[in-house]
């Protein structure tokens, strides 16, 4: 399996707008993108910070998102993002929640 860490600012007062676009456009497209696993987002108490973390089948799924769609969410965003996102890549060492794990090394 492999992860998509991305983190980004949003605009004061703009939480809510991020929620919104996340479930109405952004989650919708990630469905329909080949071997997409599932999405996990935090937005830190104040609202500001945004750490999202998309689960793929692999690695090569998730550079083809992240050449294509991926622009796109960048652009549902653009308005409420303050600055740039920071993306991520890495394995997954272990995942209790999709009882994946790394290889036990003998």
């Amino acid at each position: 399996m492999f992860a998509r860490k991305v983190t980004m600012t949003l605009k004061p007062h703009c939480t809510d707008e991020f929620t919104s676009r996340l479930e109405k456009d952004v989650i919708p497209m990630l469905r329909r993108q080949k071997g997409f696993l599932d999405e996990i987002t935090f937005v830190v108490p104040e609202g500001t910070k945004v750490l999202a973390i998309s689960l793929w089948d692999r690695k090569e799924s998730a550079e083809a998102y992240n050449t294509g769609a991926y622009s796109q969410v960048v652009e549902i965003l653009s308005k409420i993002v303050d600055g740039k996102h920071v993306v991520e890549n890495c394995e997954v060492g272990n995942s209790t929640f999709h009882k994946i794990g790394s290889p036990v090394l003998a």
